[in-house]
């Protein structure tokens, strides 16, 4: 099931309720990233996720693919839920209730955890603002920690060029991360 799409394991989900903790573990970072920016904290944002996917499990025999792609129908419902803590000042229960799911109680360890989560989120939204040429560059150089002879031999220019992308793209995003602050 780990090379299924996500359309795929939402639809097996009813039948099959492994496919769910695929779906899961594939987004559950990503999830606690997005609340854990839009929360400012780490309790509220797994509160948050956990009440997602409690919603998601039990919505998925009602997921349609042709309204479209899992991975959207997962973040609309967790801006709902956001959107939902907001008005109400608290973070609804009703879906970890309904699967009788006991209450996250989470350490320092898994805090930081979904704080670096958050903080990487960031710097992907970040790194998307970037022009492409220097968005690949950094994300090769510092994500995917290539050298800068792979990533030259790959896109077909020479180290120079890929050493001043990855350059002045850490620059921009470092005055973009300033100007954040």
């Amino acid at each position: 099931m780990e090379d299924w799409s996500d359309e795929q394991l939402l639809a097996a989900t009813p039948d099959t309720p492994a496919a769910f903790a695929v779906f899961y573990r594939r987004h559950e970072a990503a999830v606690l990233g997005y609340f854990m920016r839009r929360a400012g904290n780490a309790e509220v944002a797994a509160d948050l996720a956990a009440e997602t996917f409690a919603a998601a499990l039990l919505g998925a025999r009602r997921y349609r693919s042709d309204r479209g792609e899992g991975l959207a129908w997962l973040y609309g419902i967790a801006r709902h839920r956001l959107m939902r803590s907001i008005e109400q000042g608290h973070v609804e229960d009703r879906a970890r209730r309904k699967l009788a799911l006991p209450r996250l109680a989470i350490d320092d360890e898994v805090a930081e955890r979904i704080e670096r989560l958050g903080a990487e989120e960031r710097a992907l939204e970040l790194l998307e603002s970037l022009p492409p040429d220097q968005a690949d560059a950094v994300r090769a150089r510092v994500l995917e920690q290539r050298s800068y002879k792979d990533i030259a031999a790959s896109i077909r220019v020479s180290e120079a060029v890929v050493r001043k992308r990855v350059s002045r793209g850490l620059l921009t995003l470092r005055g973009m991360a300033k100007g954040r602050s």
